[in-house]
């Protein structure tokens, strides 16, 4: 279950094959959220033959919700390694940098901007590993025209970049600031601007001010 939707496992009646039902609300607090889910329906249809990123096999709808069935991640969440208090060592997070960078490549080349890249949006489709790994979530993704101004407050505090802290105009390097954070946390299981608050956190980010505790990279 995340802030604005819930994921539930869903079988196939008739070929038994399982999948993600993500089932997203209509309208929160009175807000038509459909222009959000009618765009992500849309990047994920233009990403719906590359490897890394999550595939959409069907949308159906309720009278409250939209439901867009997934391809099942096996493993869940990247998120679940540092819920149990556990980090990669240098080659698995290697391996699996490598495989975010590939779909973030693939976005890129299409102008389309993650903007949410961290661990709960990073699929395990196998079990315990990083071999097969896709990004997901893309209710906050913007495509970037070219010669357009976009600017953007949404994200998730630890994640986002310097411009989304400034409110200053954003771009594909946006998301390649996030892979440098997600990098360090896939090192160390924690993340590097990290504070008690959110405003410390964006004061962190915005100054620079980097958490680093050399005996927690003894091996890197």
């Amino acid at each position: 279950r995340g802030k604005f939707a819930t994921v539930r496992r869903a079988l196939h009646k008739n070929t038994g094959v399982q999948y993600a039902a993500k089932h997203i609300k209509k309208r929160r607090r009175n807000v038509d959220m459909m222009p959000e889910i009618y765009h992500e329906i849309s990047v994920l249809l233009k990403c719906s033959l590359n490897s890394r990123v999550v595939r959409l096999y069907e949308v159906y709808e309720t009278n409250t919700d939209m439901v867009l069935i997934l391809g099942l991640a096996a493993g869940g969440e990247l998120q679940r390694i540092f819920d149990g208090d556990q980090c990669l060592g240098e080659i698995e997070a290697r391996r699996a940098l490598r495989q975010i960078l590939e779909g973030l490549c693939f976005l890129h080349e299409r102008n389309i901007a993650h903007l949410d890249l961290k661990p709960q949006n990073i699929l395990l489709m196998v079990e315990d590993s990083c071999d097969d790994i896709k990004l997901c979530d893309f209710g906050i993704s913007r495509v970037l025209e070219p010669g357009t101004e976009v600017r953007t407050l949404s994200g998730t505090p630890d994640y986002v970049a310097p411009e989304v802290v400034s409110y200053e105009p954003i771009s594909l390097a946006t998301d390649i600031w996030s892979v440098g954070v997600l990098a360090y946390v896939l090192l160390s299981g924690y993340t590097p601007f990290g504070a008690d608050t959110k405003e410390q956190t964006s004061l962190n980010i915005s100054k620079g001010i980097v958490t680093f505790e050399p005996e927690d990279f003894v091996d890197v």
